[in-house]
């Protein structure tokens, strides 16, 4: 293998692809990105079993190969050259990388490309075609929901629905719900149901660009797996098993209460709040205050306090429709899908105390958020 690339393409399509490496894997392959010539161009990819991403950059291919050389130290290296063009030349037998850039000159020993496993080459027939703008938006809705805990696998997941022309995306941790739903662009024929780990998800939103350039989406029958190309990139997920609890039974149907406050002003609210709600469990009361008079202005007195640091207390003007209400939750949370919502003003359902809260963009019935109250204590 000989080839010459640009630092900045190099560099860019590492920095695409290095996420998926394995920091702690039995198999030293893992820790290495494949780098490989492919119909005139230079294709990278990484993998740690359960996801892969495979990057294409720009190249002079001057003779064909392919070799498996460790990441950290080669993005390391990359990083830390002029911004030129940088010539890698494999020796075979030795399986080492001469890499030159303008006065360096490095050599790196890698592994026989054969001992990387094998990524699926996808059929992009049938594809289904995504907004890149909206889908990333989707993610950024759905995706923060999703649980951490590894004791439950399904729930480190988000369920990503496909009927006819309809998208839909749920997330729940236990303590939190967010939905969202979307119009595809063609109807498909085969409905899709299956859960993609919130991670790759989230991966595949940071290498997909903000262009209006489209995602094709596939999930191939019986493989577990499900596979999205946008552009110059390409990230495959294994599926999690398993069944996704049935959210539909968690988002309250009736509210006695509805506030309809600034989405910013409770936002920064929640911030000032959390400053003293962390030090403990979190917790920030919200008090909705109703006023039967037309002429004075509802509002919702958001409250935290700890022991040790003291306590906060900020007014936010409201428009309530139903009952006051006297409700906690918890304020990391709240400050969470506040900063996804895009719309001026929000909405905050409510029925008890001790009954769950729904969330809601005023002017946008595509998003739903519940999250379950906190004991007020």
């Amino acid at each position: 293998m000989k080839v010459t690339v640009l630092q900045e393409n190099l560099a860019r399509g590492l920095g695409i692809v290095s996420r998926a490496v394995s920091p702690r894997s039995t198999l030293p392959v893992l820790a290495n990105i494949l780098i490989a010539t492919d119909e005139g161009r230079l294709r990278l990819s990484a993998t740690n079993l359960e996801l892969g991403i495979t990057a294409w950059i720009s190249a002079k291919v001057e003779e064909e190969g392919a070799t498996t050389i460790p990441s950290r130290t080669f993005s390391d290296l990359v990083n830390t050259l002029p911004s030129d063009q940088v010539l890698l030349n494999l020796d075979r037998e030795t399986q080492t990388v001469n890499v030159r850039s303008g006065a360096s000159t490095n050599d790196i020993k890698g592994i026989d490309a054969e001992e990387f496993p094998p990524l699926t080459t996808p059929d992009l027939e049938g594809a289904i075609q995504l907004n890149v703008v909206d889908f990333k938006e989707m993610i950024q809705q759905v995706a923060f929901a999703a649980s951490s805990d590894e004791a439950r696998p399904v729930l480190m997941g988000v369920l990503l629905t496909v009927i006819g022309d309809q998208i839909i995306m749920a997330s729940a941790d236990g303590f939190r719900l967010s939905v969202r739903k979307a119009t595809l662009s063609a109807p498909v024929d085969e409905p899709i149901n299956a859960i993609v780990p919130a991670r790759a998800l989230s991966e595949l939103a940071r290498i997909s660009g903000d262009g209006t350039e489209t995602i094709s989406m596939v999930v191939p029958t019986g493989r577990g797996q499900v596979i999205f190309r946008v552009k110059d990139a390409e990230l495959v997920s294994q599926l999690i098993e398993g069944t996704f609890p049935d959210y539909e039974q968690i988002i309250p149907r009736s509210h006695k209460s509805r506030t309809l406050v600034s989405t910013a002003a409770l936002l920064k609210a929640c911030k000032q709040a959390e400053i003293f709600a962390r030090e403990g469990t979190n917790v920030a009361r919200l008090e909705i205050k109703a006023t039967e008079n037309d002429m004075e202005p509802s509002e919702v007195e958001i409250s935290a306090q700890s022991e040790e640091t003291g306590s906060n207390e900020t007014i936010v003007e409201a428009t309530v429709d139903g009952i006051g209400l006297l409700i906690a939750f918890n304020v990391k949370f709240l400050r969470e899908v506040l900063e996804i919502i895009n719309t001026p003003n929000v909405a905050i359902e409510t029925s008890a105390s001790n009954a769950p809260g729904v969330i809601r963009p005023v002017g946008d019935d595509d998003f739903t958020h519940v999250i379950m109250p906190m004991h007020l204590g």
